[in-house]
């Protein structure tokens, strides 16, 4: 199955983008890109640490992440974002119009678990409030899916790739 579609796939933290991102672009065929990898440094610095960041601090971060979807523009591809918040998006969108978010979500406890059991990220789980507090969920008129972490890697992934089926062309 192949898709036209670059899907940013959304979330929390702990939500399990960077495992079902590449699951999802190898179903669809299409390249992942790790969202965490277009943070600059002292973004990475300032999560370590346990302080969240602010608009201003994930501005460069999204517009690089812009960059490389409007680069797969046509030919699909998948990256991990969290896109918390609409003005986010909305910022995605304008560089690469035909995007499309799977939205993770699923229970606040199951999510914890998950992210107490990461090794290696370095998001704390101390940070998970804000990230909660932040987030805006996917409006009606967003181009996306919602999609429950419930279950395993591939049921989840199954979920995303069913209901990506279901959405228009994108727009170029």
């Amino acid at each position: 199955m192949n898709t036209p579609h670059v899907v940013v796939v959304m979330g929390v933290a702990g939500t399990g983008k960077t495992t079902i991102g590449p699951l999802l672009a190898a179903r669809l065929g299409v390249p992942y890109a790790e969202g965490d990898d277009f943070h600059p440094q002292a973004n990475i610095a300032k999560m370590s640490a346990g302080t969240p960041l602010t608009d201003e601090d994930r501005l460069p971060w999204l517009d690089a992440i812009g960059t490389w979807a409007h680069g797969r523009a046509g030919l699909g591809g998948v990256v991990s974002c969290s896109a918390l918040k609409r003005s986010y998006r909305d910022r995605l969108r304008a560089a690469a119009p035909g995007v499309v978010f799977v939205h993770l979500t699923g229970d606040r406890a199951l999510i914890e678990d998950r992210m107490s059991h990461r090794q290696g990220h370095f998001m704390p789980t101390a940070l998970l409030d804000s990230q909660f507090a932040t987030l805006q969920p996917l409006e009606a008129e967003e181009a996306g899916v919602d999609v429950d972490v419930s279950g395993s890697p591939e049921e989840i992934t199954e979920r995303a790739a069913l209901a990506l089926e279901d959405l228009p062309e994108p727009v170029q």
